[in-house]
């Protein structure tokens, strides 16, 4: 399911409160730093997300945002990835979960997207759909099931040559 939401909500406002006390430290990645973020995002998560993190890397400023305590990185959250407007992808370490890590690195991404004009974030295919409504009062976009996903190519797993 996609979900909408509007950068111009007075639900931000709180949102920025809730994630004040984060201790990651969020910021935007810089292009020297890619190939430590897609390899980051590979051992934690997938291939395909690697993808999309150099997509969000290419563009000017870059779309991807990290998350670091201590100088390690432990979140990033993408934007204008898959497509413009769409939110995401977005991880967190497993060890790091639970302390508003991934919260503020919604809220910074859509702070970005919001600073560069968009009146609106897509997330596509959301995950945590509860999450996202609690956390920005993200909208379930009417749809037939139909996304911009549909027909992904996908890896089938590697069979023996018979010859």
């Amino acid at each position: 399911m996609d979900l909408l939401v509007n950068l111009y909500s007075r639900k931000l406002d709180t949102l920025r409160e809730r994630v004040q006390t984060c201790e990651a430290r969020i910021r935007v990645a810089l292009p020297p730093e890619q190939h430590i973020v897609k390899d980051w995002v590979r051992t934690h998560f997938s291939e395909y997300w690697v993808s999309e993190v150099t997509a969000a890397m290419a563009h000017q400023p870059p779309g991807c945002l990290v998350a670091t305590i201590d100088g390690q990185l432990v979140g990033f959250a993408c934007y204008d990835a898959t497509a413009r407007g769409f939110f995401g992808p977005t991880g967190v370490a497993e060890d790091q979960r639970g302390k508003r890590i991934g919260l503020a690195l919604f809220y910074h991404t859509l702070m970005a997207m919001k600073a560069q004009g968009y009146a609106y974030a897509i997330i596509g295919s959301a995950g945590p759909v509860d999450f996202y409504a609690d956390a920005a009062g993200a909208m379930p976009i009417p749809g037939d099931k139909e996304d911009i996903y549909q027909g992904l190519l996908r890896l089938k797993p590697a069979t023996e040559n018979p010859s």
